[in-house]
């Protein structure tokens, strides 16, 4: 396609930025991501017979055969619906069809295209939440289950199209100069939305309360003080309503910063166990991991905005036009499946790493292999999926990669 007059002076801030992103992330992940985290080097996965038994590895298969089947088939489908639309005249349609000012336009082609894909996708989310239930992953009502969709639908479509309002909005004003300005613009708002997410999203989805539990709160507070983070609070999510798999995690990054533990971790797994996790979760926050994240997510940002500029730019409409919102929402959803592998890579060596921390730290490497195994066990997980698996959708290393570590460090 021949590209529009004036077009190339925006080509050439689209390049700009483009390298500009890409550098800044990968000095930010040069700088940034601990790439060799395990002391000597990180260990072949453990025996699986050495941790399981035949009947539960055989349990976490069986789980897992129909629950991969289910969500990379929804995966596919909405990819391709995303392409169908994007990439077709269909999406380009039936943006044009819709009234009223330019971002009015930009929200309901976004909310229109999101219901699509959520009314082609629901099949198999609900029969990956049958599956769930089928194996007592979940005693949720399918109620709180329909509240839970329509949440996380209505997030996303807020999210984006925030993002595509300031796009659209951004190349109608400054024709040129729009992809430098939007992404320096949204590769700030990755980082504002870090910031705020466990204080506006968060509570959609969890209640939260501070932790009681005695001796326990006294040995994470003493753990944490070991680990030189400052923590006046740990939370506890009532998320056992929702799912009987066992988690923790940190979000949010200087006044928002929290460690979360769920209720099911605190109440069912022996304390050792409970703080062996605990010390996962503060070794991120010792290392300012979601930060690290953040930073690398807006580099990324700006990246994906300059390529965005780029592609788009030679579109005779250009950016500008709100009937772009569908190519745009397909180059985002491809883009995505292809960053996957290094997004994830960069995960599992952060995850590697407060493993590491977390054992040096509570000198407790057979709590650590305890609770590994009951996370397995309690999520029906497979513990040797397919290599191609892990290395493009897996973002924490392997449970027996993890029990390899352990066994490592304590001389085993």
């Amino acid at each position: 396609m021949r590209t529009p007059p004036g077009r190339p002076a925006q080509l050439r801030v689209a390049l700009a930025v483009t390298v500009l992103g890409g550098l800044a992330f990968v000095v930010l992940a040069a700088w940034l991501v601990p790439w060799h985290p395990v002391p000597g080097g990180t260990p072949a996965p453990a025996d699986p017979g050495s941790v399981f038994t035949r009947a539960e590895l055989q349990r976490g298969e069986d789980y897992a055969r129909w629950a991969r089947a289910w969500s990379w088939s929804s995966l596919a489908v909405s990819l391709a619906v995303a392409c169908v639309l994007g990439f077709g005249p269909w999406g380009a349609r039936l943006a044009a069809r819709l009234r009223g000012w330019w971002w009015v336009r930009v929200v309901l082609a976004v909310a229109a295209l999101a219901l699509v894909g959520r009314v082609a996708t629901l099949p198999f989310s609900v029969l990956l939440r049958r599956h769930a239930l089928d194996h007592g992953l979940s005693h949720q009502a399918w109620s709180g289950f329909a509240v839970d969709v329509v949440k996380n639908e209505l997030v996303a479509i807020v999210a984006t199209s925030i993002v595509l309002v300031v796009l659209v909005g951004m190349a109608r004003r400054w024709t040129r100069a729009w992809p430098a300005l939007a992404g320096a613009l949204l590769g700030g708002l990755v980082l504002a939305g870090s910031f705020v997410y466990p204080v506006v999203i968060e509570p959609l989805f969890n209640d939260f309360t501070s932790l009681r539990a005695e001796p326990l709160r006294t040995e994470v507070l003493d753990l944490a003080e070991r680990e030189h983070v400052p923590v006046d609070d740990v939370l506890v999510a009532d998320a056992s309503r929702r799912t009987t798999t066992l988690n923790a995690y940190v979000s949010g990054f200087g006044g928002t910063r929290r460690v979360v533990l769920y209720d099911n971790l605190v109440d069912d797994v022996p304390r050792d166990q409970a703080l062996s996790v605990v010390a996962h979760e503060l070794a991120h926050a010792k290392h300012d991991d979601v930060l690290t994240g953040s930073l690398l997510g807006a580099a990324g940002a700006v990246f994906g905005v300059g390529l965005l500029g780029l592609l788009v730019g030679r579109r005779r409409a250009g950016m500008g036009d709100p009937a772009v919102v569908p190519l745009v929402l397909a180059l985002l959803a491809v883009g995505t499946l292809l960053a996957s592998p290094v997004e994830n890579g960069i995960s599992r060596q952060i995850e590697t790493r407060a493993d590491v921390d977390a054992l040096e730290t509570t000198h407790d490497p057979g709590a650590f292999v305890g609770v590994q195994r009951q996370l397995a066990l309690h999520s029906l997980a497979d513990v040797t999926p397919p290599a191609w698996s892990s290395f493009w959708f897996g973002s924490h290393p392997t449970t027996l990669t993890r029990i390899a570590i352990a066994r490592q460090l304590a001389g085993e």
